[in-house]
Formats: structure tokens, C-alpha cells, sequence
């Protein structure tokens, strides 16, 4: 096993990373901007290196630093998380060319997965089903036309280099094409270096199913069933559940073997996630890999009774899988929150400031994988995502209303977060049928509104008032709090020798 453990990343995720090295009495060592010195992660880790600034390519992006830290304190292993470089092939090369394990799969499969173009190549050759498209290179916008005609619009153009719904755009008519083309190409040379795109059928409400997998050195692969992940604002994932509404046994069972196809077709090892748009009736199309620990992973977690760092981690030491397929089977139903320091009713604007007070809720099948606490500062620097709130019940009924009352029961002041809103997403008479589609935010929340959420505020502040003040006895002028109970007075006369 490894000597130690450098996790290059920060938030909520290093913290998840760390609590799992701290079950495997692996020493973890966290690295920080200068803006995150006080962070969570920090305070938690058995060691701490600075990066530097604050900016993501002078800290988190910087490949040189990461490696010289590792080398000179002595880690044997980089574990990426999610976001930053867990899907830069170029820090997996490094890694590997300094003989530091990283935690995830080869530069090669991270490479290979990256490209959707080439990636699509691949698994079409495996047989693998995927959505009828194109590469737009060299292509006059005349012939581009003619073959998104052929395909039937709606389309979707992509970028081939990324993902998180960066370089995206859908074209509902032909006269749209040009303009989007160009603007998914300055989007994607924006965020990835590069301005391939490519052309793909739109599926119009689809449900976005993926699969976990876990891969070993040796050739083993399983699955560890699905993720329902339509819940989407801007492609990018706001709530996530286990199992899907959606799909029988029949294809689960049929979707999860083709996941394994795709990861043998990729000569893909460790953790990873294999992403479907499901079309409904039993058809559904290969997506893209995602070759990392997902956001989501805890649902799965919930339900199936694995740790899926504590996977990575002894897959990436070279070991056999510890489970088979058959010793995977799915308990009650597990359902994620993402937290975001968003305002839903300004666009989903991020929010940055001073966390004034912040109470986490707690109970029977309430997990809340947290890397915030009260008086933090939330940066502007980075990803917004605060916290993670998941709940098990052991039906989907059950799950969505422990869902809802952690929700009520979870305040966080001082910033601006999803957390109402997405008590409204869990209440909405679609969500409690089961139908959500890809379009569901944006069918049933229009630009994030909340309708009649204006009429709490005047409350919340007042019970924020009011819990501040009781904090100090007697502070207000001609006010009398009850004082607080204190052990120490109640044994009597008692000295310290």
C-alpha cells in the first residue's frame, strides 16, 4: 500500500479523499492556494504544502509545483478528485514518468476517453450504440448544412476536448448553424485550448443514465448499476439518484454489460463512470466516459455498501478487484443534492462572501459530505459547489422526503445557495412521478425562479436574529435571556489540585 497519499484538489472532495485515507491509516497530504489557507481540507489533512496564488493555473493547474511537493514530502500516490487535472492526461504522464501512482485510470485511457471525437470512433467500431454524428473540421458550412438535414434537427455541437456543458450549443433550425458552430468553437478554445467540435443528434427529453465501474490491472471489470442524472442546469448535474425511475431490470442488466464493453474497448482501469442519454423503450446511446471519481458517487455508495475511494486506492496498488458482479446488489434508494453558492433567481449567478452561519442537517440516513464551515469565506476563484447533502430511505417515497426535510432543515447564511430551490425540484409533481428528463429545470424553473420564495426571507432573517442574539446572555439592553445550563455548578464546591 501506499507510504502517502498528496490529494490534489480542494473543497468538499479533499476532505471526502481524506476521511477515507484516515480509514486505511494512509498519511494524506493536502496542498492549498493562499486563498484557501484556512480551508476545511487543510485543517484535516496530516500535512499541508502550499501551491501558491489564488488563480487556478498558478495552484490547483500547476502540474510542476504538484509533482515537485510530492517528490520532496515524500508521496508515493497523487489522488486528482474530480474537476482541476483528474482528466488531464498530461498530469497522468507526468505522474507516471516520475514513478508517482496516479490514482485513476492510464494517461493513454484519460487521453483516448478525452476526445469525444475519437472516443466515439472507438466504441462505434466495439459495436457500442451511439448517436448519429460528425467531426466539423475542414467541413464548408454548405456540406455541415446538408448533413445536419440528413441527421434531422434538433442538433447538438460539441466540443471534442471537454466537457460541463462548455462549448455546447443545441440548433433547432438550420439558419442557427453557423452562428452556433462558431460560438461552441470560441467556447471550447476558451476552456480547453482546443476548437474541435463536433455534431451529434439532440435527443429531445432524454434521461441522462450512467453507470459506476470499477476496473483492475488484471482484467476484471464490474459494475456497480446506475445513476439517474437528468436533473441538469446548463449540463451540468444538480440532483442525482440511485436507481433510476426509468429503466426494468431487464436493461439494467443489458446497459451495465455494455458499460463493461466500453471499458474494455478503452483498456480503461480503476473507478470510472460510463454515461448513456437513455431514450425510453429500452434505447439508449454511449455518452462519453467519464474517467474519474464522479460528484455523484455517493448514491452508490448508499446503496450498494462500498467506498469507491477506498476502491481506487487498492485498485491503483496493483490488487485485484475485491468484489465480483454477482456480490453487487442494490438496497433502497439513495438520493443526491448538490449544494452550489449559486442564486437560482438571478441565472444561477455564483455567490462569494463570508458564510455567517451555517447548520448542517442531520438524522437517520443523512449523509452530508461538507468543505465549509461558518465563517468561511467562499472564494471567487473557484468551482462554486459548497457541499454535498445525500439521504438513503429504502424506497424512493421515503428517500425524497427525508430529502426535502434535510433541506428544510439545513441553513446556510451570509451567501446565496440552491438550497430552497431545490426543495421546490424534490416537490414538483414531475420529480414525485419520476419524470425527469434532461428539460426538467428548464421546462418547470425558467431562469431557476422560485415562485412566492420572496415571502420567507423576512423570517429566515428574523430566526437568524434571533439565534445570534441568544448566543450571549443579556446582551441586549432591557432584555433577559434564561441562562444557559452549566454542569460545573451543579456539583457542588469543587477545586483543581
Amino acid at each position: 500500500m501506499f507510504h502517502k497519499i498528496l490529494i490534489a484538489n480542494r473543497g468538499e472532495i479533499a476532505v471526502r479523499i481524506i476521511r477515507t485515507c484516515r480509514e486505511m491509516g494512509i498519511p494524506a497530504l493536502a496542498v492549498y492556494s493562499e486563498v484557501d489557507r484556512g480551508s476545511l481540507h487543510i485543517q484535516l489533512a496530516d500535512e499541508m504544502a502550499l501551491l501558491g496564488p489564488p488563480s487556478p493555473l498558478d495552484s490547483y493547474l500547476n502540474i510542476e509545483r504538484i509533482i515537485e511537493i510530492a517528490q520532496e514530502r515524500g508521496a508515493d500516490a497523487v489522488h486528482p478528485g474530480y474537476g482541476f487535472l483528474a482528466e488531464n492526461p498530461a498530469f497522468a504522464k507526468r505522474c507516471e514518468d516520475e514513478g508517482i501512482t496516479f490514482i485513476g485510470p492510464s494517461s493513454g485511457a484519460i487521453e483516448l476517453l478525452g476526445n469525444k471525437i475519437a472516443s466515439r470512433k472507438v466504441m462505434t467500431e466495439a459495436g457500442i450504440p451511439c448517436t448519429p454524428g460528425f467531426e466539423i473540421v475542414g467541413m464548408p458550412i454548405s456540406e455541415i448544412a446538408d448533413k445536419a438535414h440528413n441527421i434531422g434537427y434538433p442538433v447538438l455541437i460539441k466540443a471534442a476536448a471537454g466537457g460541463g456543458g462548455k462549448g455546447m450549443r443545441i440548433v433547432h433550425h438550420s439558419k442557427d448553424l453557423e452562428r452556433s458552430i462558431e460560438a461552441a468553437r470560441r467556447e471550447s478554445k476558451s476552456a480547453f485550448a482546443d476548437d474541435t467540435v463536433y455534431l451529434e443528434k439532440y435527443l429531445e427529453k432524454p434521461r441522462h443514465i450512467e453507470f459506476q465501474i470499477l476496473a483492475d490491472h488484471q482484467g476484471n471489470i464490474i459494475h456497480l448499476n446506475e445513476r439517474e442524472c437528468s436533473i441538469q442546469r446548463r449540463h451540468q448535474k444538480v440532483v442525482e439518484e440511485t436507481p433510476s425511475t426509468a429503466i426494468t431490470p431487464e436493461i439494467r442488466a443489458e446497459m451495465g454489460q455494455t458499460a463493461i464493453e466500453v471499458v474494455k474497448a478503452s483498456g480503461y482501469t480503476n473507478a470510472g463512470t460510463v454515461e448513456f442519454l437513455y431514450a425510453g423503450g429500452g434505447q439508449y446511446y454511449f455518452l462519453e466516459v467519464n474517467t474519474r471519481l464522479q460528484v455523484e458517487h455517493p448514491v452508490t455508495e448508499e446503496t450498494v455498501g462500498v467506498d469507491l475511494v477506498a476502491e481506487q486506492i487498492h485498485i491503483a496498488a496493483g490488487h485485484n478487484l475485491r468484489l465480483r458482479q454477482e456480490d453487487i446488489s442494490q438496497r433502497g434508494h439513495a438520493i443526491e443534492c448538490r449544494i452550489y453558492a449559486e442564486d437560482p433567481a438571478n441565472n444561477f449567478l455564483p455567490s462569494s462572501g463570508r458564510i455567517s452561519f451555517m447548520k448542517e442537517p442531520a438524522g437517520p440516513g443523512v449523509r452530508h459530505d461538507c468543505g465549509v464551515y461558518s465563517g468561511w469565506e467562499v472564494p471567487v476563484h473557484y468551482d462554486p459547489i459548497l457541499s454535498k447533502l445525500i439521504v438513503w430511505g429504502p424506497d424512493r417515497e421515503s428517500s425524497r422526503k427525508r430529502m426535502i426535510k434535510a433541506l428544510e432543515n439545513f441553513v446556510i447564511l451570509g451567501v446565496s445557495t440552491t438550497i430552497e430551490f431545490l426543495a421546490k425540484v424534490l416537490q414538483h409533481p414531475d420529480f414525485i412521478k419520476g419524470e425527469t428528463y434532461t428539460d426538467f429545470i428548464d421546462k418547470n424553473f425558467p431562469g431557476g425562479k422560485i415562485p412566492d420564495s420572496a415571502k420567507y426571507m423576512d423570517l429566515a432573517l428574523i430566526a437568524a436574529a434571533i439565534t445570534e442574539n441568544s448566543r450571549t446572555i443579556g446582551y441586549a439592553p432591557g432584555v433577559e435571556f434564561a441562562a444557559a445550563y452549566d454542569p460545573w455548578k451543579s456539583v457542588g464546591n469543587w477545586e483543581i489540585r
